[in-house]
């Protein structure tokens, strides 16, 4: 009976080592907060997930969805891989997740996220059959890659004319990626604008904090918490929560105050909170299921070897979610009047971000946190 415990023990402490050695690795469906997906040690579809969970409300899930609603359509295998070390991950981990993919069967990866860059050209150099989708990337110089870029601008654009047009003149602008990252500016720039071009055809002047601190990886954290709850009980009403996983900080500093609201990002956030007034939108899911189509009806050569498209609310890939509005000052009817210029080009949001964001505004005063 002894050697029998003996060697049940044994085993059991091998099982335990042989989990945590896992634990390095990239992580593909057992993920905590992962959906259901189809249990296959192989896919032809693949994606890797940038910093944060793959479920995060924001880029990670919106490119995911978009490959499963193509792969799901198609018949065609998919998966996705989380690069090891979380918020952390280097560009090793990443390029361990993409070549996991690969000996998966990946015939076709999708990232997003311009950490992803690195790992990509690394990758796809060495495997020059596989084809690479870079979301919110940039062409790479290679044949096996394309990219979506998005007109963020504009997204950013509306948000902040509706803000403004809907009553609030004391905003608030967190962005992620320290500021480095392009969408992430282009966003902040857009919703300055729109502030700007609302408070003037009302006659208001607007207050508006912007920073960039706390979001240097895109997570929530206590001390992001910390900064927009001091926010909101300095008289903040409405917070751009511009970062993927840093939306969960932002929604708890506000769940501190009766009155604050929020202004979600990149997919509908707003079964996330009722604080959520609108979201600024990218059409991430669209766009993915566009390339993916593209590329399994053979036109890769013609339409995306090296090609960045920069897609735009003319392509219905920027904008804000109409089926979910909360806004009871600023319509749909006028929301869409204004997206309407935006499509024809008769409005043109600008995207080169100035280097000093706090000069120019005639009826914006910006208050940056560095």
């Amino acid at each position: 009976m002894k050697k029998v415990l003996a060697l049940m023990l044994a085993l059991v402490m091998v099982l335990c080592i042989g989990l945590a050695a896992c634990d390095k690795k990239p992580t593909d469906e057992g993920a905590t907060d992962a959906p259901e997906a189809p249990a296959t040690s192989t896919a032809e579809i693949a994606v890797v997930t940038d910093v944060g969970q793959l479920m995060d409300k924001g880029f990670n899930q919106g490119t995911y969805e978009g490959a499963e609603a193509y792969a799901k359509a198609n018949n065609i295998s998919y998966k996705y891989y989380q690069p090891a070390n979380g918020s952390d991950a280097s560009d090793n981990d990443r390029i361990a997740a993409m070549k996991q993919a690969i000996d998966n069967g990946a015939k076709i990866i999708v990232a997003p996220g311009f950490l992803q860059a690195t790992a990509m050209e690394t990758v796809a150099k060495e495997n020059p059959d596989v084809k690479f989708v870079f979301v919110d990337g940039w062409a790479l110089g290679l044949p096996n890659v394309t990219a979506i870029v998005y007109k963020e601008q504009e997204s950013g654009y509306l948000a902040g004319y509706a803000a403004v047009m809907e009553g609030y003149t004391k905003l608030g602008f967190t962005g992620g990626g320290g500021g480095t990252n392009p969408a992430v500016n282009r966003f902040g720039y857009g919703f300055l604008q729109g502030a700007e071009a609302a408070a003037a055809e009302k006659g208001v002047k607007v207050d508006m904090k912007y920073s960039f601190k706390y979001g240097e990886t895109f997570s929530a954290s206590t001390e992001l918490q910390t900064q927009i709850a001091g926010w909101y009980a300095d008289g903040t009403e409405v917070v751009f929560a511009c970062g993927g996983s840093m939306f969960q900080s932002v929604k708890s500093a506000a769940g501190e105050y009766p009155d604050a609201k929020i202004i979600g990002v990149d997919v509908d956030q707003s079964g996330e909170s009722e604080k959520v007034i609108t979201s600024a939108v990218k059409g991430l899911s669209a766009s993915v299921e566009k390339v993916l189509g593209q590329f399994y009806d053979g036109k890769w050569d013609a339409e995306l070897a090296d090609v960045a498209q920069n897609l735009g609310a003319a392509d219905d890939s920027t904008g804000l979610p109409t089926d979910s509005w909360r806004l009871e000052n600023f319509t749909v009817e006028q929301y869409e009047e204004l997206l309407g210029k935006i499509k024809s080009g008769e409005l043109v949001p600008e995207s080169e971000v100035p280097e000093d964001i706090t000069a120019g505004w005639a009826n914006v005063t910006v208050d940056l946190e560095k």
